[in-house]
């Protein structure tokens, strides 16, 4: 397993922990909530830029990245120490930019049980919010690039993701809408589809008479 490259995360913290950055991750609040809520006493991970706020389910882990490991209820390095297919729905918010996101997605698919869920929310480079983030060394991309990233990943992601967060205005915006728009920041959906060990061979259509195919 490669190592997670370092993500200059003293600077990521910073940038989430000011207004800008506090007023997206509460935009981001409900419907990182409504991806726990999916499969109620089912194993999930959730990887964030900042200590969770409020109280969250059970039979769950939140971790912050730091320079070289993860902290939260328990302090590991990558990989993960948690057993293959052993989570439900996986959360990742703002920890990695497109450089290190093959990375996490071998990680993601790796822990994801079969039909699994895996929840991104990344910035938006297109979005005027992004003079706010300017200097602070967090990258944004397009949603194709993950794309293409969580399909080398083994993971089927949705066609369309949903934009949310402020266009401008320092303010919570967590409606969700059609595309990635002009919000700050959007979230793409994928999942570990089960794939069946055994190809299944296709039936040949019954024929009738002379070699006519029945319909």
């Amino acid at each position: 397993m490669r190592r997670l490259p370092e993500l200059r995360q003293t600077t990521r913290r910073d940038w989430f922990a000011s207004p800008p950055g506090r007023q997206l991750l509460a935009s981001e609040a409900d419907a990182a909530q409504a991806a726990l809520a999916q499969r109620p006493g089912q194993p999930w991970l959730w990887l964030a830029p900042q200590a969770a706020v409020g109280t969250l389910p059970e039979r769950g882990l939140y971790l912050v990245p730091g320079a070289d490991d993860w902290s939260g209820p328990i302090r590991c390095r990558w990989p993960l120490p948690l057993a293959n297919e052993s989570v439900a729905t996986v959360l990742v918010q703002h920890v990695a930019g497109p450089a290190q996101g093959g990375v996490l997605l071998d990680e993601c698919a790796r822990l994801l049980v079969p039909n699994g869920q895996l929840w991104i929310f990344a910035l938006n480079p297109l979005a005027p919010y992004r003079w706010r983030w300017q200097g602070s060394g967090l990258q944004a991309s397009e949603p194709m690039i993950w794309r293409r990233r969580l399909r080398q990943a083994g993971l089927v992601a949705d066609p369309v993701s949903q934009g949310l967060g402020p266009r401008w205005r320092v303010e919570p915006s967590p409606d969700l809408q059609h595309g990635p728009g002009l919000r700050a920041a959007y979230l793409l959906r994928a999942e570990k589809r089960r794939i069946p060990l055994t190809p299944i061979r296709q039936r040949q259509p019954l024929r009738i008479g002379s070699g006519v195919p029945a319909a």
